[in-house]
């Protein structure tokens, strides 16, 4: 499974709207196995969609998002996990580990997303 994810030095990015960097990583049998860094500029919801697509990304996990560009990448089959925060690598393990999200790593007032691959 390939997963991305919006960082802003070693932190999910608080807004997905701003990211310009993202962590994919593959994971197999709940190892990460290989990790790598895409510079991007703010592209607009259909062209991140294209490029996650290009990369094989099955998920994104990131901030805050609106409901339009989450609306976008769910309908293409791009599993979303939204409105988490922290420590990228953090939640990066826990994601691999098939592990929930502690509740310190969701944004106030989000009901905690589940993991699992």
């Amino acid at each position: 499974m390939r997963l991305a994810v919006t960082i802003w030095g070693n932190r999910i990015s608080p807004v997905f709207d701003a990211a310009r960097t993202l962590l994919i990583a593959d994971i197999q049998n709940g190892v990460i196995r290989k990790k790598t860094y895409k510079t991007i500029e703010p592209l607009p919801p259909a062209d991140l969609v294209r490029l996650l697509k290009q990369m094989d990304v099955s998920t994104l996990i990131c901030g805050a998002i609106s409901t339009g560009p989450a609306d976008l990448i769910t309908a293409h089959d791009i599993r979303l996990v939204s409105f988490v925060t922290g420590n990228a690598m953090t939640i990066l393990d826990d994601f691999a580990a098939q592990e929930s999200i502690h509740r310190d790593h969701m944004m106030p007032g989000c009901p905690p997303p589940l993991f699992g691959i």
